[in-house]
């Protein structure tokens, strides 16, 4: 059980580095400036997010044979793996409206970035290889939060300093790594 829950949170936070929502999480905190709206906002939207991708994950590896999951979970990190080699960038329909405050807006904003993310196919693929499910979904939020509530404390105020292109390119290792393990190492 432990295992389910470190490789999860290991893993989001790692492909949380330099993505769009921790683009989004540096744009909110420069917006608003106060962290605990921000923090909450982005605990709710992603504890609804990933609950529905880990259900999603679980739902296909019921539905699936063990060898034909085995390979999709190997091929879907490896996927993740390339798509974490591409920058992310935030188009201005993802900022939030600042009339509904700092929570709101920042549940919101996180909630729909998410769909369809890196993150959230890490959820579903991790949610495939790994139970319990709950495990699942606290430890990519772990990992959501672990990478997103220090750039909301830092603000603005050292975003140009971050190596965000050597983040990614240790994320997208870790993510071939972990496709490769899967596909060459029989479970068991």
């Amino acid at each position: 059980m432990m295992e389910t829950l470190l490789v999860s949170t290991f893993a989001v936070a790692i492909a949380e580095i330099g993505d769009k929502t921790q683009l989004l999480a540096l744009l909110l905190a420069a917006r608003y400036r106060r962290f605990w709206p921000l923090a909450w906002g982005i605990l709710l939207a992603t504890v609804l997010n990933h609950a529905v991708a880990a259900w999603l994950g679980a739902w296909l590896a019921a539905w699936l044979s063990p060898e034909l999951l085995r390979w999709i979970v190997g091929g879907s990190f490896i996927a993740v793996a390339l798509w974490t080699l591409k920058p992310d960038a935030i188009d201005d329909e993802t900022a939030p409206e600042s009339r509904y405050g700092a929570f709101v807006a920042t549940t919101v904003a996180f909630f729909l970035a998410e769909i369809g993310d890196k993150t959230q196919v890490a959820t579903v693929v991790l949610a495939a290889q790994y139970s319990p499910l709950y495990l699942v979904v606290i430890g990519t939020t772990v990992g959501m939060l672990l990478a997103n509530l220090p750039v909301v404390a830092l603000g603005a105020k050292f975003a140009d300093r971050l190596p965000l292109k050597y983040a990614r390119w240790g994320a997208a290792a870790l993510f071939a790594v972990l496709g490769l393990w899967v596909l060459l190492v029989p479970p068991g």
